[in-house]
Protein backbone atom coordinates (compact mmCIF):
# COMPACT_ATOMS: atom_id res chain seq x y z
CA UNK A 1 0.00 0.00 0.00
CA UNK A 2 1.29 3.10 -0.63
CA UNK A 3 1.46 5.88 1.72
CA UNK A 4 -0.05 9.17 0.63
CA UNK A 5 1.23 13.03 1.04
CA UNK A 6 -0.82 14.30 3.49
CA UNK A 7 -1.96 18.53 2.90
CA UNK A 8 -2.16 21.24 5.55
CA UNK A 9 -5.81 21.18 5.45
CA UNK A 10 -5.73 16.89 6.75
CA UNK A 11 -6.64 15.81 3.17
CA UNK A 12 -4.97 14.02 0.24
CA UNK A 13 -5.24 17.62 -1.54
CA UNK A 14 -4.85 21.14 -0.87
CA UNK A 15 -6.38 22.02 -4.46
CA UNK A 16 -9.25 20.14 -6.61
CA UNK A 17 -8.39 19.50 -9.81
CA UNK A 18 -11.11 21.57 -11.64
CA UNK A 19 -10.23 25.05 -9.43
CA UNK A 20 -6.88 25.71 -10.95
CA UNK A 21 -6.61 29.02 -13.35
CA UNK A 22 -3.87 31.26 -14.20
CA UNK A 23 -3.74 33.08 -10.84
CA UNK A 24 -2.60 29.77 -9.21
CA UNK A 25 0.94 29.58 -11.50
CA UNK A 26 3.62 28.75 -9.61
CA UNK A 27 1.70 27.57 -6.79
CA UNK A 28 2.62 24.22 -5.13
CA UNK A 29 -0.41 21.96 -4.61
CA UNK A 30 -1.46 17.97 -3.78
CA UNK A 31 -4.07 16.69 -6.35
CA UNK A 32 -5.74 13.16 -6.10
CA UNK A 33 -7.98 11.89 -8.34
CA UNK A 34 -8.63 9.39 -11.29
CA UNK A 35 -6.55 8.82 -14.50
CA UNK A 36 -8.41 10.31 -17.32
CA UNK A 37 -6.11 10.15 -20.44
CA UNK A 38 -2.65 8.85 -20.54
CA UNK A 39 -0.69 10.39 -23.91
CA UNK A 40 2.94 9.20 -24.43
CA UNK A 41 4.57 11.57 -27.32
CA UNK A 42 7.88 9.82 -27.98
CA UNK A 43 9.10 9.79 -24.24
CA UNK A 44 7.25 13.22 -23.25
CA UNK A 45 4.18 12.38 -21.22
CA UNK A 46 1.04 14.04 -20.66
CA UNK A 47 -1.52 12.67 -18.35
CA UNK A 48 -5.12 14.44 -17.33
CA UNK A 49 -6.32 13.65 -13.91
CA UNK A 50 -9.93 14.21 -12.75
CA UNK A 51 -11.83 14.68 -9.77
CA UNK A 52 -15.85 15.62 -9.13
CA UNK A 53 -14.56 18.86 -10.03
CA UNK A 54 -13.12 18.96 -13.24
CA UNK A 55 -9.50 17.97 -15.38
CA UNK A 56 -6.15 19.05 -15.33
CA UNK A 57 -3.69 18.31 -17.09
CA UNK A 58 -0.24 16.94 -16.06
CA UNK A 59 3.28 17.42 -17.30
CA UNK A 60 6.40 15.53 -16.27
CA UNK A 61 9.58 17.90 -17.04
CA UNK A 62 9.84 18.21 -14.09
CA UNK A 63 9.45 14.47 -12.52
CA UNK A 64 11.65 13.22 -10.00
CA UNK A 65 11.58 9.53 -9.95
CA UNK A 66 10.97 6.96 -12.53
CA UNK A 67 9.05 7.50 -15.83
CA UNK A 68 8.52 3.80 -15.42
CA UNK A 69 5.82 4.23 -13.04
CA UNK A 70 3.82 5.65 -15.90
CA UNK A 71 3.34 2.94 -17.43
CA UNK A 72 2.39 0.69 -15.03
CA UNK A 73 -0.98 3.23 -14.85
CA UNK A 74 -4.26 1.92 -16.26
CA UNK A 75 -6.92 4.65 -16.91
CA UNK A 76 -9.33 5.40 -13.96
CA UNK A 77 -6.71 4.14 -11.23
CA UNK A 78 -6.61 6.54 -8.05
CA UNK A 79 -3.64 7.92 -8.17
CA UNK A 80 -1.88 11.77 -6.53
CA UNK A 81 0.53 14.02 -7.57
CA UNK A 82 2.46 16.35 -6.24
CA UNK A 83 4.19 19.58 -8.19
CA UNK A 84 3.73 23.41 -9.58
CA UNK A 85 1.24 24.80 -11.26
CA UNK A 86 2.41 26.59 -14.33
CA UNK A 87 1.13 28.43 -17.27
CA UNK A 88 0.67 26.45 -20.32
CA UNK A 89 3.05 27.70 -23.78
CA UNK A 90 1.22 30.20 -26.11
CA UNK A 91 -0.46 28.12 -28.63
CA UNK A 92 -1.05 24.93 -26.20
CA UNK A 93 -3.85 26.51 -24.16
CA UNK A 94 -7.01 24.68 -24.43
CA UNK A 95 -9.97 26.61 -24.66
CA UNK A 96 -12.48 23.74 -24.18
CA UNK A 97 -11.42 23.17 -20.94
CA UNK A 98 -11.63 25.50 -18.06
CA UNK A 99 -8.48 24.69 -16.46
CA UNK A 100 -6.87 25.03 -19.99
CA UNK A 101 -4.71 28.05 -19.42
CA UNK A 102 -2.47 25.96 -16.57
CA UNK A 103 -1.10 22.50 -16.23
CA UNK A 104 1.09 21.00 -13.25
CA UNK A 105 4.50 19.94 -13.35
CA UNK A 106 4.56 16.75 -11.49
CA UNK A 107 7.34 16.24 -8.91
CA UNK A 108 5.76 13.12 -7.29
CA UNK A 109 3.25 10.74 -8.48
CA UNK A 110 1.51 8.26 -6.10
CA UNK A 111 0.00 5.06 -6.81
CA UNK A 112 -3.20 4.93 -4.04
CA UNK A 113 -5.10 2.41 -6.40
CA UNK A 114 -4.71 0.41 -9.57
CA UNK A 115 -7.51 -0.19 -11.49
CA UNK A 116 -8.51 -3.53 -13.50
CA UNK A 117 -9.22 -3.10 -17.16
CA UNK A 118 -12.70 -1.13 -16.33
CA UNK A 119 -16.27 -2.60 -18.30
CA UNK A 120 -16.40 1.25 -20.51
CA UNK A 121 -14.78 4.68 -20.02
CA UNK A 122 -17.45 6.83 -17.52
CA UNK A 123 -15.90 9.82 -20.03
CA UNK A 124 -15.48 8.11 -22.86
CA UNK A 125 -16.72 9.33 -26.38
CA UNK A 126 -19.00 6.19 -26.98
CA UNK A 127 -21.51 5.78 -24.35
CA UNK A 128 -22.29 2.42 -23.03
CA UNK A 129 -25.85 0.46 -23.33
CA UNK A 130 -27.72 1.27 -20.33
CA UNK A 131 -28.09 -2.33 -18.75
CA UNK A 132 -24.06 -2.19 -18.94
CA UNK A 133 -24.43 0.90 -17.27
CA UNK A 134 -26.69 -0.04 -14.25
CA UNK A 135 -25.03 -3.34 -13.61
CA UNK A 136 -21.75 -1.02 -12.97
CA UNK A 137 -23.61 1.90 -11.82
CA UNK A 138 -20.54 3.12 -9.38
CA UNK A 139 -18.97 3.83 -12.92
CA UNK A 140 -21.73 5.19 -14.29
CA UNK A 141 -21.89 7.83 -11.78
CA UNK A 142 -18.43 9.05 -12.33
CA UNK A 143 -19.76 11.21 -15.42
CA UNK A 144 -20.30 14.77 -15.07
CA UNK A 145 -23.62 13.95 -16.26
CA UNK A 146 -24.75 12.22 -13.16
CA UNK A 147 -22.50 13.83 -10.91
CA UNK A 148 -23.86 16.79 -11.58
CA UNK A 149 -27.22 15.64 -11.20
CA UNK A 150 -26.33 14.49 -7.96
CA UNK A 151 -25.64 17.90 -7.04
CA UNK A 152 -28.26 19.48 -8.53
CA UNK A 153 -30.60 17.04 -6.50
CA UNK A 154 -28.57 17.97 -3.29
CA UNK A 155 -29.25 21.74 -4.20
CA UNK A 156 -32.66 21.11 -4.57
CA UNK A 157 -33.49 19.68 -1.65
CA UNK A 158 -31.60 22.51 0.27
CA UNK A 159 -34.28 25.25 -1.61
CA UNK A 160 -37.29 22.88 -0.87
CA UNK A 161 -35.93 22.95 2.57
CA UNK A 162 -34.92 26.46 3.19
CA UNK A 163 -38.50 27.78 2.01
CA UNK A 164 -40.21 25.52 4.23
CA UNK A 165 -37.65 26.20 7.61
CA UNK A 166 -38.39 29.96 6.74
CA UNK A 167 -42.44 29.17 7.05
CA UNK A 168 -41.45 27.30 10.70
CA UNK A 169 -42.18 23.60 9.36
CA UNK A 170 -40.86 20.91 11.70
CA UNK A 171 -39.40 18.56 9.90
CA UNK A 172 -40.27 14.80 11.36
CA UNK A 173 -39.65 11.44 10.40
CA UNK A 174 -41.97 8.47 10.05
CA UNK A 175 -41.85 5.06 10.11
CA UNK A 176 -41.24 2.86 7.18
CA UNK A 177 -42.27 -0.27 8.46
CA UNK A 178 -45.70 0.36 8.79
CA UNK A 179 -48.98 -1.02 8.42
CA UNK A 180 -50.98 -1.96 5.26
CA UNK A 181 -53.53 0.22 3.81
CA UNK A 182 -55.41 0.53 0.46
CA UNK A 183 -54.00 3.66 -1.10
CA UNK A 184 -54.50 2.62 -4.75
CA UNK A 185 -51.43 0.59 -5.45
CA UNK A 186 -49.72 -2.52 -4.40
CA UNK A 187 -48.04 -2.60 -0.66
CA UNK A 188 -44.82 -3.99 -0.52
CA UNK A 189 -44.66 -6.11 2.94
CA UNK A 190 -42.29 -7.29 4.77
CA UNK A 191 -42.84 -10.58 6.97
CA UNK A 192 -42.53 -10.29 10.66
CA UNK A 193 -40.04 -13.06 12.38
CA UNK A 194 -41.24 -11.52 16.10
CA UNK A 195 -45.06 -12.15 14.89
CA UNK A 196 -45.20 -14.76 12.79
CA UNK A 197 -47.88 -14.82 10.12
CA UNK A 198 -48.14 -10.73 10.19
CA UNK A 199 -46.36 -8.23 8.01
CA UNK A 200 -45.42 -5.15 8.29
CA UNK A 201 -45.82 -2.55 4.75
CA UNK A 202 -43.50 -0.01 3.22
CA UNK A 203 -45.59 2.70 3.44
CA UNK A 204 -47.07 4.13 -0.16
CA UNK A 205 -47.05 7.55 1.92
CA UNK A 206 -47.09 8.76 5.19
CA UNK A 207 -50.52 9.42 4.26
CA UNK A 208 -52.43 8.42 7.82
CA UNK A 209 -49.05 9.07 9.62
CA UNK A 210 -48.70 13.47 9.06
CA UNK A 211 -52.94 13.17 9.31
CA UNK A 212 -51.82 12.37 13.08
CA UNK A 213 -49.72 14.54 13.39
CA UNK A 214 -51.62 17.55 12.85
CA UNK A 215 -53.49 15.62 16.17
CA UNK A 216 -50.82 16.13 17.73
CA UNK A 217 -50.91 19.44 17.59
CA UNK A 218 -47.42 20.02 15.04
CA UNK A 219 -49.28 22.07 13.06
CA UNK A 220 -46.54 22.55 10.17
CA UNK A 221 -44.57 19.50 9.15
CA UNK A 222 -42.84 18.09 6.09
CA UNK A 223 -40.26 15.56 5.49
CA UNK A 224 -38.43 14.47 2.25
CA UNK A 225 -39.63 10.64 2.62
CA UNK A 226 -39.06 7.41 0.97
CA UNK A 227 -42.17 5.68 -0.45
CA UNK A 228 -42.75 2.90 -1.71
CA UNK A 229 -45.16 1.35 -4.65
CA UNK A 230 -45.28 -1.93 -6.00
CA UNK A 231 -46.80 -1.05 -9.66
CA UNK A 232 -46.35 -1.03 -13.17
CA UNK A 233 -43.34 1.40 -14.02
CA UNK A 234 -42.33 3.69 -17.04
CA UNK A 235 -39.51 6.37 -17.75
CA UNK A 236 -40.98 8.74 -15.28
CA UNK A 237 -41.81 5.93 -12.12
CA UNK A 238 -39.91 4.17 -9.46
CA UNK A 239 -41.12 1.31 -7.17
CA UNK A 240 -39.26 3.09 -4.67
CA UNK A 241 -38.97 7.39 -4.77
CA UNK A 242 -39.02 10.58 -2.68
CA UNK A 243 -41.13 12.94 -2.06
CA UNK A 244 -41.40 16.12 -0.40
CA UNK A 245 -44.51 15.28 2.06
CA UNK A 246 -46.10 18.51 3.31
CA UNK A 247 -48.98 18.72 5.94
CA UNK A 248 -50.56 21.99 7.36
CA UNK A 249 -53.01 22.57 10.05
CA UNK A 250 -55.86 25.42 9.85
CA UNK A 251 -55.55 25.44 6.04
CA UNK A 252 -57.00 25.98 2.72
CA UNK A 253 -56.20 24.79 -0.74
CA UNK A 254 -55.67 28.83 -1.80
CA UNK A 255 -52.93 28.62 1.43
CA UNK A 256 -51.51 25.35 0.05
CA UNK A 257 -51.36 26.71 -3.89
CA UNK A 258 -49.47 30.00 -2.02
CA UNK A 259 -46.75 27.38 -0.41
CA UNK A 260 -46.55 25.45 -3.52
CA UNK A 261 -45.84 28.71 -5.81
CA UNK A 262 -43.23 30.09 -3.33
CA UNK A 263 -41.52 26.27 -3.54
CA UNK A 264 -41.89 26.57 -7.42
CA UNK A 265 -40.58 29.68 -7.23
CA UNK A 266 -37.32 29.00 -5.39
CA UNK A 267 -36.59 25.95 -6.92
CA UNK A 268 -36.75 26.85 -10.51
CA UNK A 269 -35.52 30.33 -9.79
CA UNK A 270 -38.66 32.35 -11.12
CA UNK A 271 -39.64 35.63 -10.87
CA UNK A 272 -40.38 36.91 -7.58
CA UNK A 273 -44.40 36.57 -6.94
CA UNK A 274 -44.63 34.24 -9.20
CA UNK A 275 -47.93 32.50 -8.78
CA UNK A 276 -49.41 29.05 -10.00
CA UNK A 277 -52.36 29.73 -13.00
CA UNK A 278 -55.12 27.77 -12.04
CA UNK A 279 -56.95 25.41 -13.92
CA UNK A 280 -60.68 22.86 -13.18
CA UNK A 281 -60.10 19.31 -13.95
CA UNK A 282 -63.44 19.49 -16.12
CA UNK A 283 -61.85 22.40 -18.47
CA UNK A 284 -57.92 20.46 -18.56
CA UNK A 285 -60.18 16.94 -19.83
CA UNK A 286 -62.25 19.00 -22.00
CA UNK A 287 -59.11 21.14 -23.88
CA UNK A 288 -56.78 18.66 -23.32
CA UNK A 289 -57.73 15.65 -22.48
CA UNK A 290 -55.60 15.16 -19.93
CA UNK A 291 -55.50 16.11 -16.05
CA UNK A 292 -51.70 16.73 -16.35
CA UNK A 293 -51.79 19.04 -19.41
CA UNK A 294 -48.55 19.96 -21.21
CA UNK A 295 -49.87 23.95 -22.25
CA UNK A 296 -46.68 25.06 -23.43
CA UNK A 297 -48.33 24.81 -26.67
CA UNK A 298 -51.65 25.14 -28.29
CA UNK A 299 -53.45 23.04 -30.32
CA UNK A 300 -56.63 22.22 -28.02
CA UNK A 301 -58.95 19.58 -28.65
CA UNK A 302 -62.82 20.20 -29.18
CA UNK A 303 -65.72 18.49 -28.88
CA UNK A 304 -67.72 18.14 -31.92
CA UNK A 305 -69.55 15.24 -31.01
CA UNK A 306 -73.21 17.10 -31.34
CA UNK A 307 -72.32 17.91 -34.66
CA UNK A 308 -72.02 14.44 -35.90
CA UNK A 309 -75.31 13.05 -34.46
CA UNK A 310 -77.15 11.80 -37.21
CA UNK A 311 -74.41 12.14 -40.00
CA UNK A 312 -73.41 9.91 -43.15
CA UNK A 313 -70.55 8.45 -41.42
CA UNK A 314 -71.66 5.64 -39.37
CA UNK A 315 -69.25 5.12 -36.89
CA UNK A 316 -69.27 8.60 -35.71
CA UNK A 317 -72.69 8.64 -35.65
CA UNK A 318 -73.38 5.70 -33.73
CA UNK A 319 -70.78 7.36 -31.04
CA UNK A 320 -72.44 10.50 -30.69
CA UNK A 321 -75.46 8.97 -30.13
CA UNK A 322 -74.52 6.62 -27.59
CA UNK A 323 -72.97 9.08 -25.04
CA UNK A 324 -69.62 8.41 -26.59
CA UNK A 325 -67.33 11.39 -27.54
CA UNK A 326 -65.77 12.81 -30.52
CA UNK A 327 -62.67 15.00 -30.34
CA UNK A 328 -61.17 17.31 -32.88
CA UNK A 329 -57.80 19.13 -33.54
CA UNK A 330 -57.35 21.54 -36.27
CA UNK A 331 -52.98 21.66 -37.65
CA UNK A 332 -52.62 24.75 -39.60
CA UNK A 333 -50.54 24.39 -42.74
CA UNK A 334 -48.43 26.79 -40.77
CA UNK A 335 -47.46 24.96 -38.27
CA UNK A 336 -46.76 21.46 -40.51
CA UNK A 337 -48.13 19.59 -43.75
CA UNK A 338 -48.21 15.97 -43.06
CA UNK A 339 -48.09 13.11 -46.33
CA UNK A 340 -50.85 10.48 -46.09
CA UNK A 341 -47.99 7.87 -44.80
CA UNK A 342 -47.71 10.52 -41.41
CA UNK A 343 -51.00 10.31 -41.16
CA UNK A 344 -51.60 6.75 -41.25
CA UNK A 345 -49.15 6.56 -38.55
CA UNK A 346 -51.27 7.98 -36.36
CA UNK A 347 -52.97 5.10 -35.42
CA UNK A 348 -50.04 3.69 -33.88
CA UNK A 349 -49.77 6.75 -31.95
CA UNK A 350 -53.37 5.74 -30.14
CA UNK A 351 -52.88 2.12 -30.24
CA UNK A 352 -51.67 2.18 -26.65
CA UNK A 353 -54.58 4.19 -25.72
CA UNK A 354 -57.93 1.78 -26.60
CA UNK A 355 -57.61 3.86 -30.11
CA UNK A 356 -58.60 2.15 -33.26
CA UNK A 357 -57.92 5.04 -35.30
CA UNK A 358 -57.58 8.35 -36.54
CA UNK A 359 -60.08 9.80 -38.58
CA UNK A 360 -58.69 12.98 -40.72
CA UNK A 361 -59.64 15.52 -43.39
CA UNK A 362 -57.78 18.10 -45.38
CA UNK A 363 -58.94 21.77 -46.42
CA UNK A 364 -57.06 23.31 -48.70
CA UNK A 365 -58.52 26.74 -50.26
CA UNK A 366 -62.27 26.19 -49.34
CA UNK A 367 -61.67 22.06 -50.41
CA UNK A 368 -62.18 19.38 -48.17
CA UNK A 369 -59.83 15.99 -49.87
CA UNK A 370 -58.51 12.83 -48.38
CA UNK A 371 -59.89 10.44 -45.10
CA UNK A 372 -63.57 11.03 -43.97
CA UNK A 373 -63.85 14.15 -46.34
CA UNK A 374 -66.81 12.17 -48.46
CA UNK A 375 -69.07 12.27 -45.34
CA UNK A 376 -68.35 16.55 -44.43
CA UNK A 377 -71.63 17.98 -45.36
CA UNK A 378 -72.33 21.32 -45.87
CA UNK A 379 -73.17 22.39 -42.70
CA UNK A 380 -70.41 20.56 -41.35
CA UNK A 381 -68.22 22.46 -43.70
CA UNK A 382 -69.44 25.60 -41.81
CA UNK A 383 -67.83 25.08 -38.96
CA UNK A 384 -64.61 23.33 -40.14
CA UNK A 385 -63.76 25.84 -43.23
CA UNK A 386 -61.43 28.11 -41.14
CA UNK A 387 -57.95 27.86 -42.69
CA UNK A 388 -55.70 25.47 -44.83
CA UNK A 389 -54.56 22.53 -42.97
CA UNK A 390 -55.49 18.85 -41.08
CA UNK A 391 -58.44 18.18 -39.38
CA UNK A 392 -57.79 15.10 -37.08
CA UNK A 393 -60.36 13.16 -34.85
CA UNK A 394 -60.43 10.67 -31.90
CA UNK A 395 -63.94 9.13 -31.00
CA UNK A 396 -64.66 6.19 -28.70
CA UNK A 397 -68.01 5.09 -27.24
CA UNK A 398 -66.02 5.31 -23.98
CA UNK A 399 -65.39 9.63 -23.09
CA UNK A 400 -61.70 8.34 -20.91
CA UNK A 401 -60.29 6.31 -24.57
CA UNK A 402 -61.19 9.17 -26.57
CA UNK A 403 -59.48 11.91 -23.84
CA UNK A 404 -56.18 9.79 -23.68
CA UNK A 405 -56.03 9.28 -27.51
CA UNK A 406 -56.56 12.97 -28.51
CA UNK A 407 -54.13 13.53 -25.28
CA UNK A 408 -51.29 11.08 -27.05
CA UNK A 409 -51.97 12.53 -30.76
CA UNK A 410 -51.78 15.92 -29.27
CA UNK A 411 -48.68 15.40 -27.28
CA UNK A 412 -47.44 13.54 -30.75
CA UNK A 413 -48.28 16.49 -33.02
CA UNK A 414 -46.53 19.35 -30.72
CA UNK A 415 -43.60 17.39 -31.18
CA UNK A 416 -43.64 16.63 -34.89
CA UNK A 417 -44.46 20.38 -35.54
CA UNK A 418 -42.02 21.61 -33.29
CA UNK A 419 -44.48 23.35 -31.15
CA UNK A 420 -42.96 23.07 -27.44
CA UNK A 421 -40.37 25.16 -26.21
CA UNK A 422 -38.00 22.55 -24.31
CA UNK A 423 -36.59 25.26 -21.81
CA UNK A 424 -39.92 26.81 -21.12
CA UNK A 425 -41.70 25.88 -17.97
CA UNK A 426 -45.52 26.40 -17.47
CA UNK A 427 -47.12 25.37 -14.45
CA UNK A 428 -50.94 24.39 -13.63
CA UNK A 429 -52.57 24.05 -10.31
CA UNK A 430 -55.52 21.45 -11.35
CA UNK A 431 -58.35 21.92 -8.73
CA UNK A 432 -62.38 20.81 -8.10
CA UNK A 433 -61.63 17.31 -8.91
CA UNK A 434 -64.57 14.86 -9.23
CA UNK A 435 -64.34 13.04 -5.25
CA UNK A 436 -65.25 9.56 -6.66
CA UNK A 437 -64.89 7.45 -10.01
CA UNK A 438 -67.29 4.77 -10.75
CA UNK A 439 -66.84 1.62 -12.16
CA UNK A 440 -69.36 0.02 -13.60
CA UNK A 441 -67.79 -3.78 -13.87
CA UNK A 442 -67.85 -3.79 -10.12
CA UNK A 443 -71.28 -1.64 -9.66
CA UNK A 444 -69.14 0.45 -7.16
CA UNK A 445 -67.63 3.97 -5.94
CA UNK A 446 -63.71 4.74 -5.46
CA UNK A 447 -61.70 7.20 -3.61
CA UNK A 448 -60.38 9.08 -6.98
CA UNK A 449 -57.80 10.13 -4.25
CA UNK A 450 -57.71 9.20 -1.16
CA UNK A 451 -60.33 7.74 0.98
CA UNK A 452 -59.84 11.05 3.83
CA UNK A 453 -60.44 13.83 0.72
CA UNK A 454 -62.88 16.17 1.59
CA UNK A 455 -65.58 16.89 0.07
CA UNK A 456 -66.03 20.29 -1.55
CA UNK A 457 -67.73 22.63 1.14
CA UNK A 458 -70.43 23.65 -1.19
CA UNK A 459 -70.96 19.56 -1.68
CA UNK A 460 -71.57 18.67 2.07
CA UNK A 461 -75.31 18.16 1.73
CA UNK A 462 -74.91 16.01 -1.22
CA UNK A 463 -72.06 13.98 0.84
CA UNK A 464 -74.04 14.02 3.28
CA UNK A 465 -76.92 12.23 1.13
CA UNK A 466 -75.77 8.60 0.96
CA UNK A 467 -77.17 8.85 -2.44
CA UNK A 468 -74.45 6.59 -4.96
CA UNK A 469 -76.00 8.68 -8.05
CA UNK A 470 -75.55 12.17 -6.54
CA UNK A 471 -72.30 11.14 -4.83
CA UNK A 472 -70.94 10.89 -8.86
CA UNK A 473 -71.12 14.46 -9.60
CA UNK A 474 -69.48 15.30 -6.07
CA UNK A 475 -66.08 17.88 -6.02
CA UNK A 476 -63.22 16.94 -4.25
CA UNK A 477 -61.25 20.15 -2.09
CA UNK A 478 -58.17 18.23 -3.92
CA UNK A 479 -55.39 19.86 -6.06
CA UNK A 480 -52.36 18.64 -8.27
CA UNK A 481 -49.44 20.71 -9.16
CA UNK A 482 -48.94 19.88 -13.11
CA UNK A 483 -45.51 21.23 -15.08
CA UNK A 484 -44.93 20.53 -19.22
CA UNK A 485 -47.30 17.18 -18.97
CA UNK A 486 -46.40 15.63 -15.84
CA UNK A 487 -47.89 15.59 -12.16
CA UNK A 488 -45.42 17.29 -9.87
CA UNK A 489 -47.65 17.69 -6.64
CA UNK A 490 -50.80 16.18 -5.10
CA UNK A 491 -53.18 16.92 -2.42
CA UNK A 492 -56.54 17.67 -0.68
CA UNK A 493 -58.07 19.43 2.41
CA UNK A 494 -58.71 16.70 4.09
CA UNK A 495 -61.74 15.24 6.29
CA UNK A 496 -61.56 15.76 10.28
CA UNK A 497 -64.85 15.09 10.99
CA UNK A 498 -65.96 11.92 12.15
CA UNK A 499 -69.35 11.58 10.84
CA UNK A 500 -67.98 12.88 7.51
CA UNK A 501 -65.08 10.18 7.04
CA UNK A 502 -67.66 7.21 8.46
CA UNK A 503 -69.98 8.12 5.34
CA UNK A 504 -66.98 8.33 2.97
CA UNK A 505 -66.13 4.79 4.23
CA UNK A 506 -70.10 3.90 3.47
CA UNK A 507 -69.69 5.10 0.31
CA UNK A 508 -66.54 3.25 -0.25
CA UNK A 509 -68.08 -0.18 0.67
CA UNK A 510 -66.09 -0.35 3.81
CA UNK A 511 -67.90 -2.18 6.45
CA UNK A 512 -67.27 -1.34 10.07
CA UNK A 513 -65.03 -4.45 10.78
CA UNK A 514 -62.89 -3.98 7.79
CA UNK A 515 -62.88 -0.10 8.33
CA UNK A 516 -61.72 -0.75 12.06
CA UNK A 517 -59.28 -3.20 10.53
CA UNK A 518 -57.42 -1.00 8.14
CA UNK A 519 -58.13 2.36 10.08
CA UNK A 520 -59.04 1.60 13.48
CA UNK A 521 -56.34 4.05 14.94
CA UNK A 522 -57.28 6.57 13.25
CA UNK A 523 -61.00 6.56 13.67
CA UNK A 524 -60.02 6.58 17.30
CA UNK A 525 -57.61 9.57 16.70
CA UNK A 526 -59.99 11.76 14.87
CA UNK A 527 -62.46 11.27 18.14
CA UNK A 528 -60.02 13.75 19.99
CA UNK A 529 -60.49 17.12 18.80
CA UNK A 530 -58.89 17.44 15.01
CA UNK A 531 -57.66 20.68 13.51
CA UNK A 532 -59.09 21.36 9.82
CA UNK A 533 -55.96 20.51 7.88
CA UNK A 534 -54.23 19.91 4.75
CA UNK A 535 -51.44 18.79 2.94
CA UNK A 536 -49.69 17.71 -0.50
CA UNK A 537 -46.72 16.13 -1.74
CA UNK A 538 -44.18 16.81 -4.22
CA UNK A 539 -42.84 13.64 -6.37
CA UNK A 540 -38.85 14.76 -5.98
CA UNK A 541 -37.57 12.67 -8.58
CA UNK A 542 -39.75 13.65 -11.03
CA UNK A 543 -38.93 17.64 -9.80
CA UNK A 544 -35.59 16.70 -10.41
CA UNK A 545 -35.92 15.29 -14.06
CA UNK A 546 -37.87 18.60 -15.24
CA UNK A 547 -35.39 20.69 -13.32
CA UNK A 548 -32.29 18.91 -14.74
CA UNK A 549 -34.07 18.49 -18.03
CA UNK A 550 -33.80 14.61 -18.35
CA UNK A 551 -37.05 12.12 -19.88
CA UNK A 552 -35.80 9.60 -17.70
CA UNK A 553 -35.81 9.18 -14.08
CA UNK A 554 -33.26 7.02 -13.38
CA UNK A 555 -30.63 9.73 -14.40
CA UNK A 556 -31.58 11.38 -11.28
CA UNK A 557 -31.19 8.73 -8.43
CA UNK A 558 -28.14 7.37 -7.55
CA UNK A 559 -28.80 3.37 -7.75
CA UNK A 560 -32.21 3.11 -9.56
CA UNK A 561 -34.01 -0.34 -10.61
CA UNK A 562 -34.88 -1.31 -14.26
CA UNK A 563 -38.57 -0.77 -15.17
CA UNK A 564 -38.63 -4.34 -14.36
CA UNK A 565 -38.20 -3.44 -10.70
CA UNK A 566 -34.51 -5.20 -10.47
CA UNK A 567 -31.29 -3.48 -9.52
CA UNK A 568 -29.05 -4.91 -12.37
CA UNK A 569 -26.03 -4.10 -10.02
CA UNK A 570 -26.51 -6.10 -6.77
CA UNK A 571 -28.84 -8.71 -8.75
CA UNK A 572 -31.66 -7.70 -6.29
CA UNK A 573 -34.60 -8.87 -5.61
CA UNK A 574 -32.63 -12.04 -4.79
CA UNK A 575 -34.03 -15.71 -3.55
CA UNK A 576 -34.28 -15.36 0.40
CA UNK A 577 -32.10 -17.70 2.06
CA UNK A 578 -33.66 -20.91 3.65
CA UNK A 579 -32.81 -20.19 7.62
CA UNK A 580 -34.19 -16.48 6.48
CA UNK A 581 -37.49 -18.53 5.24
CA UNK A 582 -37.60 -20.64 8.63
CA UNK A 583 -36.70 -17.70 11.15
CA UNK A 584 -40.00 -16.53 9.58
CA UNK A 585 -42.18 -19.27 9.32
CA UNK A 586 -42.64 -18.98 5.54
CA UNK A 587 -42.36 -20.62 2.18
CA UNK A 588 -42.67 -19.76 -1.25
CA UNK A 589 -45.33 -21.53 -3.45
CA UNK A 590 -42.72 -21.16 -6.58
Amino acid sequence: MTIPHIGSNHLFKTKNCGQLRADHAGEEVLLSGWVNKVRDLGGVYFLTLRDKTGIIQLGFESFKADLGILKELSLESVIQVKGKVAARPEGATNKDMPTGEVEVHVEDLKILSRAHEVPFLPHGKIEAGEDLRLKYRYLDLRSDKLQSMLSLRSEMAKRARMVLYNEDFTEVETPILYKTTPEGARDYIVPSRVHPGRVYALPQSPQTLKQLLMIAGTDRYFQICKCFRDEDLRADRQPEFSQIDIEVSFSTAEYMRGLASRMIEKIFDLPAGFDIPIMSYSDAMRDYGSDKPDVRFDLKHQDVTEKFKGCGFKTFADIASSDGLIKAMFISDKDGEFARKKIDGFTEIVKPYGGKGVAWFKVKSGEFTGGISKFITDDLKDHFNKADGLWVFCADPKKSVAHACANALRLHLGRECNLIDPNDYKFLWINDWPLFEYDDEAGRLFAAHHPFTSPKLEDFDKFKSGDVEIAKTIKAEAYDVVCNGYELAGGSVRIYDTDLQAQMFKYLDFSEEEAQRLFGFFIEALKYGTPPHAGMAFGFDRLIMLVGKTDNIRDVIAFPKTTSATDLMSSSPSKAQAVQLEELKMNFKS
